[in-house]
């Protein structure tokens, strides 16, 4: 076995840890998350414990990365450098937390149940993998014509 294929192996069962963190947590019950995003509403903030404590073992993460030249996995890191908050990224956000909000899933959530072959996870991981082509189709246009407008 290569050593490429090798590193698939804990990729597999750290996905597996993670699905399974989502499953236990309830992220990947579309009421459970509505529910916690519905703070005007009947609010259950139980998942603000699920947000606290990935939000603090991913500034971890972070903080241990920069201080690394490649991950625990022999991966070399890759930041983008690029800290700035910009029209793109508000919009982008906004339309994720629409998206969050009115389905009561995002991405990963939606992988963990396309994966318990849940039809519901199926048409979002379908919409959102459109969404996501027609992100790079207007980024390409966009990308295209940005040289014919400076000349």
């Amino acid at each position: 076995m290569t050593a490429s294929k090798r590193s698939l192996i804990p990729s597999f069962a750290l996905g597996l840890l993670f699905g399974f963190g989502l499953c236990l947590s309830g992220m990947t019950q579309p009421p459970k998350v509505q529910g916690f995003l519905d703070i005007a509403g009947l609010w259950d903030p139980s998942l603000a414990f699920v947000m606290g404590g990935a939000v603090g073992i991913g500034m971890l993460a972070f903080f241990l990365s920069r201080r690394l030249e490649r991950s625990l996995l022999g991966e070399p890191f890759s930041f983008s450098g690029d800290n700035g908050v910009d029209a793109q990224l508000l919009i982008g956000s906004a339309i994720f937390g629409v998206g969050w909000g009115l389905s009561g899933v995002c991405p990963g959530p939606a992988i963990v149940n396309l994966g318990l072959f849940d039809a519901k996870a199926a048409i979002f991981a379908a919409a959102m993998a459109a969404g996501m082509g027609l992100e790079k189709l207007f980024a390409l246009r966009a990308h295209i014509k940005q040289p014919e407008e400076e000349s």
